[in-house]
């Protein structure tokens, strides 16, 4: 039976033991809800460890004023059940005061990367993510932590922090599960009525062909850009936030698609935002 842990001490010990005794650690980070992507990652730890602990905690830090916190999906007693059966060993569901206490002051921030495609519009957000993940490194002492290509930005910084911090660890990247249109999965998708939910294909659809023009030797960035927005926008429902085609280490702009890259957007179906990327492979 998988083995619910609430304090950061009990925590810390639990993993001190672990590693003393030679047991490799899984760690995947979740905000609950957990869905087919969270459970992918979570089997993936359990393939590559022999214990796998799973944090659940809807972290503040990361929603700016006026979005979802509160209203932020919850569902633990169920999150438990599926974590236990894709493999977790232990669930780590600390409170919001075990995680920051009143005398808390100090924050990570990943300068550069944090400040281009969803952080222009969350100010803070990935702040309050670097700051959680570090210190959620710090309490379960993983060998090896799990993180969806889905949330690509977020696995590019918490890379970066790993490595500018020194920190004993392999930050491991997953593919991004889909529902059986293309969707990618999410917690707010769950936020979609109907008619949004058919609209919200579109992401993927126009990411799609973007890859395709892209292997057929389409190099003009921009191009690929004005044709995923033009598909996007033929959707209603649908407010983009940002469409951009990126280097996949520095998350930079690029003009011309001469190597590997990566495509992300973000858009708003009706009020949930949700986010999307796919890798870009010009012909060799």
């Amino acid at each position: 039976m998988v083995e619910i842990i609430e304090t950061v001490r009990e925590m810390q010990e639990k993993a001190d033991a672990l590693r003393k005794s030679g047991v490799s650690i899984g760690f995947v980070p979740t905000m609950g809800a957990l869905h087919e992507g969270h459970l992918s990652l979570i089997r993936g730890a359990r393939s590559e460890c022999r214990s796998v602990v799973v944090s659940i905690f809807v972290n503040p830090a990361q929603f700016a004023p006026g979005e979802d916190y509160k209203q932020y999906p919850r569902d633990f007693e169920g999150d438990c059940s599926k974590a236990e059966t894709a493999g977790a060993d232990i669930i780590f569901h600390p409170s919001v005061e075990e995680m920051y206490p009143p005398e808390a002051s100090t924050v990570v921030k990943v300068q550069e990367l944090s400040e281009v495609m969803c952080g222009r519009s969350r100010t803070g957000h990935f702040c309050g993510v670097a700051s959680v993940v570090a210190k959620l490194f710090n309490i379960t002492k993983p060998h090896r932590a799990y993180f969806g290509e889905k949330d690509y930005q977020q696995l590019v910084i918490v890379r970066k922090m790993a490595r500018d911090l020194d920190m004993d660890l392999t930050v491991v990247g997953m593919p991004t599960i889909r529902e059986e249109d293309g969707l990618a999965m999410s917690s707010r998708n769950a936020y979609l009525n109907p008619e949004e939910r058919r609209a919200a294909v579109v992401l993927f659809r126009s990411l799609k062909d973007a890859g395709e023009r892209v292997a057929r030797g389409e190099k003009d960035a921009e191009a690929v850009i004005q044709g995923a927005r033009e598909m996007i926008e033929s959707e209603p429902y649908t407010s983009i936030d940002y469409v951009v085609v990126v280097d996949p280490e520095t998350l930079q702009g690029i003009k011309e698609i001469v190597c590997p890259a990566r495509m992300a957007l973000a858009v708003k179906v009706g009020k949930p935002r949700l986010i999307d990327n796919i890798a870009l492979h010009p012909p060799s």
